[in-house]
């Protein structure tokens, strides 16, 4: 421990035990114990470190009007104390275990009504709790039942608490088997855990016993004891080695019958995590365990509640169980209500599930739990349709067309033959059905012949985006649904000239929408589906004659989202043209103009940022096939024109974001520059000759760095790079001096000859910084391998990597936090107005 850290503890001490003293913020003693589980985690000993720990804590409890946080932190840190064996075994002889955790005294002192002190109790019998002498210690208090009251305490932390710590006291002292869960031998650990001590055998009659008796509930208008068991079961069975689930789950198997019959709605998802967890590290049936699992979970997928049957359906299907039986029967429960409102034949000719349709119906007919069952449904379909073949009662396709059936139901457009029509009437302009659907509809995209449906998946998607009534998240997932669509189609025919031009329409339109955030789904749309193309022969879906027009207009936006999303499409749509070197229009050097204004004139950074990115995406697209400042191209010429203008104002921006991205466009602009330099992004290990003499290879190094060098003043880069050396935001100043770095090992070797470029510094501003630092008051100027040497580019790197955390969020720090507040609350007589400023972090 720091030295500094063991000077200011006792006083610090001595500020906690005192009644009443304030703390800096309202978290200083969680931060205080994170430090202490941190050393203790390391392998200190807190006891031989910070003697005046054992005093804090025999103060502390011996005071009963101590603040209930103190004591509570108390309590926790005199378990991570304990938490070895040797701190258990000094704890004990001084008797300060049983003063802390004595119970009967906190409650005959009043104190055990505030849940502060009850959380404490609990975290610090877990801190304790690493050893079977804690576990003896535990036991012998009769600690056991308090806490198993504590798990249906009022207040939902503490529960929580009671029952991680229930499940701690079970899972971390089981004996080790001799079989994992997988059926492999495991070598036994001599952890004192090989076999079951008296002291475990009866924490766990005690539990189990508990659990048995509890978990029915006597009466089923208070189910919060069962929903805590139910959470233990779940965290239980799903780690217990095999001695300890066969024992609970031979304990509670009667209950949890009891419980699937009773068919209490409240229940039916915890209980399916307890069969589920349970189910999937039960074997392959053998066992009379694993029938009786198996059996609970076809009971749960047979429920007579229509809701509580999809909900456990659903369950089932997420945990991804290969059980044909079951999985079978939750995909036909799950189909269900969509077979029942689109009309389509989804459950095949079987009848099986028939037992359920009259129920579901009944509920489909009510509008609240009609729209909460079908959108569960719809957010399970994706999973049905990749489930096997053997197991869907129908193709896929026909899970799609049923979707597209619903989306043409809610929008009024259409009713289902066969399907009941009140129930249609309850799914008529809910947006929230809607929305599942879409998103349903987007991800079987890949299911199989899917592909056959997309004209209909187009048409309907076309009536979406073209309906007066849509709200802006529908539009977006309208829009989500038809690029993800496009983007799988390999048949041209089903993007017919008349799709076209009623895209061409609907777009038109809705970026004029009144509603910002339809135009910024539009103007997003236009870039997603920029070089999305069909096939060869028919080309782009909507061409760069359609988009760049509504683009360059979504610019002038007066909404600051909705420019930085156009000039991001703007960006997509080029990017063919920029990657093959097409010829420079008159329509791109406008664009780039108004970009340029943008990041000159723009209040808001979104755009600004979004600028810098549309050349920083430029560049890369240049450079992958061809070098950009080698390029004779007009448009490769227009990007390095452009790029000094966009280092200038990027790196004299107020906004950070902007000035990072400006150094991304930086590194671009070095990389490519000193493309042909051989050192350049290597650490230079060369040493300087001992007889001085400099070899023609060097003379041709220097000679190739100082072209280099001055092709990156000539474009702005080294000035941008020294800016955000100085600059006052941390994550602009690491990566300029990272880069400075680079280029100062490429070009500025230990060796005579060294390239002697200059470089003009502005004369206020970071230009006045440079020269501060530099020791140089006068000159329009300085060398740049003279300034990469002499600004301490190495000590720059070590303190801009550590941030300011290693100052403010050190231990230290929160010391002397926790001493300069409570020498502020016993002066009284300050000074209206003063205040003591805290980095308490």
């Amino acid at each position: 421990m720091d030295a500094a850290c063991v000077s200011l503890l006792p006083g610090v001490c001595e500020v906690l035990a005192a009644s009443g003293s304030s703390l800096p913020d309202d978290t200083s003693l969680e931060k205080l114990l994170d430090w202490f589980t941190g050393l203790t985690e390391a392998g200190g000993s807190l006891l031989e470190a910070c003697p005046c720990l054992l005093e804090f804590i025999s103060t502390v409890v011996h005071n009963t009007a101590s603040d209930p946080g103190v004591l509570s932190f108390t309590l926790r840190l005199t378990g991570l104390m304990a938490a070895t064996e040797d701190g258990f075994k000094r704890l004990q002889e001084r008797s300060v275990l049983n003063q802390v955790f004595h119970l009967q005294r906190w409650q005959d002192a009043g104190l055990w009504e505030d849940p502060c002190l009850r959380i404490g109790w609990i975290q610090g019998l877990r801190s304790m709790l690493q050893h079977p002498k804690a576990l003896s210690f535990f036991v012998q208090s009769d600690f056991i039942d308090p806490l198993l009251q504590l798990q249906t305490d009022p207040s939902l932390f503490v529960a929580s608490a009671a029952n991680q710590m229930l499940a701690h006291i079970l899972l971390f002292f089981q004996p080790a088997s001799s079989l994992g869960c997988n059926g492999e031998d495991k070598k036994e650990e001599d952890d004192g855990r090989t076999h079951a001590s008296a002291e475990y055998t009866a924490a766990l009659t005690a539990i189990s016993e508990y659990l048995k008796a509890s978990l029915v509930p006597k009466k089923y208008t208070n189910l919060r004891q069962s929903l805590q068991i139910l959470k233990l079961l779940a965290l239980l069975l799903a780690r217990a080695e095999p001695p300890l689930w066969e024992e609970l789950l031979q304990t509670v198997a009667n209950s949890l019958e009891e419980l699937v019959t009773a068919g209490c709605s409240q229940l039916t998802l915890p209980l399916m995590d307890v069969i589920l967890a349970a189910y999937s590290r039960s074997g392959a049936d053998e066992r009379a365990l694993d029938q009786r699992v198996s059996r609970l979970l076809s009971s749960m997928l047979s429920v007579n509640k229509p809701a509580d049957l999809i909900h456990a359906a659903a369950a089932f299907l997420r945990r991804g169980h290969h059980d044909t039986v079951h999985t079978a029967r939750a995909v036909r429960i799950l189909l269900l209500p969509l077979h029942i409102v689109t009309g389509q034949t989804l459950l095949g000719a079987d009848t099986t599930a028939d037992e359920h349709q009259s129920s579901v119906m009944e509920q489909l007919e009510c509008k609240s739990s009609c729209i909460s069952v079908i959108c569960v449904c719809l957010t399970n379909t994706p999973q049905i349709t990749l489930t096997p073949s053997d197991v869907l009662p129908c193709p896929p396709q026909l899970i799609v067309t049923a979707v597209l059936s619903l989306l043409k139901i809610c929008t009024g457009v259409s009713s289902s033959s066969t399907g009941c029509s009140k129930v249609c009437r309850n799914v008529i302009g809910s947006g929230k059905v809607q929305k599942c659907a879409l998103e349903a509809l987007t991800a079987l995209n890949s299911s199989s012949g899917a592909k056959e449906l997309m004209s209909e998946v187009f048409t309907v998607l076309m009536q979406y985006l073209n309906n007066p009534d849509s709200d802006p998240t529908v539009l977006h997932k309208s829009y989500q649904a038809l690029a993800k669509w496009t983007s799988v189609s390999t048949d041209a025919s089903v993007v017919t000239d008349q799709l076209r031009q009623d895209l061409v329409d609907v777009v038109k339109k809705r970026v004029c929408d009144m509603r910002w955030e339809v135009r910024d789904s539009t103007v997003e749309f236009l870039g997603h589906l920029a070089g999305v193309r069909v096939s060869e022969a028919s080309g782009a879906l909507l061409g760069v004659r359609c988009t760049v027009p509504l683009l360059k207009e979504a610019l002038q936006d007066t909404e600051s989202y909705v420019r930085a999303s156009a000039i991001c499409a703007l960006a997509k749509t080029r990017t063919h043209s920029w990657q093959q070197g097409t010829a420079l229009s008159q329509e791109e050097t406008e664009i780039v103009s108004r970009l340029l204004e943008i990041l000159s004139e723009d209040t808001e950074g979104f755009p600004r940022r979004a600028v810098v990115r549309y050349f920083i995406s430029w560049f890369s697209s240049c450079s992958s096939s061809s070098s950009p400042s080698a390029s004779s191209c007009s448009s490769a010429s227009l990007l390095m024109q452009s790029v000094r203008s966009v280092l200038s104002r990027g790196s004299a921006d107020l906004d950070w974001e902007v000035k990072v991205h400006t150094l991304e466009l930086a590194e671009l602009l070095l990389a490519d520059v000193f493309s042909g330099h051989q050192g350049y992004g290597k650490r230079s290990g060369a040493l300087p000759r001992p007889d001085g003499v400099v070899s023609d290879h060097t003379c041709a190094h220097a000679e190739g760095a100082e072209s280099h060098l001055a092709g990156a003043v000539e474009l702005g880069v080294i000035s941008a790079l020294l800016s955000g050396l100085v600059d006052c935001d941390r994550p602009v100043g690491l990566r300029a001096c990272r880069l400075l770095v680079t280029l100062r090992d490429a070009v500025c070797p230990p060796a005579p000859g060294a390239a002697a470029v200059s470089c003009e510094l502005p004369v206020w501003g970071w230009g006045r910084e440079i020269r501060k630092t530099l020791g140089d008051e006068g000159g329009d100027g300085v060398s740049v391998c003279e300034a990469l040497r002499s600004l301490g580019l190495d000590q720059r790197l070590d303190v801009l990597a550590q941030s300011s955390d290693h100052v403010h969020n050190s231990a230290l720090s929160l010391l002397q936090d926790i001493l300069t507040a409570s020498a502020a609350h016993t002066h009284p007589d300050a000074q209206p107005g003063e205040e003591v400023i805290v980095d308490c972090y």
